[in-house]
């Protein structure tokens, strides 16, 4: 796995990052999410205030996900 295989489709908060995770899995993309206030947690260094949360998906997925992605966000307007 590159870093260049993959493109950021969304940061935001955990509540909403789950929900676009579960919309990409149910479409058949395999998101991977980068979560640094857990991430720093299990590492024993406490949390962060800002719960920003990354997800990424390979470019060959990009479109259909960043279209899923938008349709979530629109959602919550």
């Amino acid at each position: 796995m590159e870093d260049k295989d993959y493109i950021r489709i969304f940061t935001g908060s955990n509540i909403i990052s789950k929900r676009l995770v579960q919309l990409l899995k149910e479409a058949g993309i395999n998101p991977i999410v980068r979560n640094e206030t857990e991430s720093a947690r299990l590492a024993g260094f406490g949390p962060t205030v800002v719960d920003q949360v990354q997800i990424f998906v390979h470019k060959d997925e990009h479109n259909r996900a960043l279209q899923i992605s938008q349709e979530l966000t629109a959602e919550e307007e």
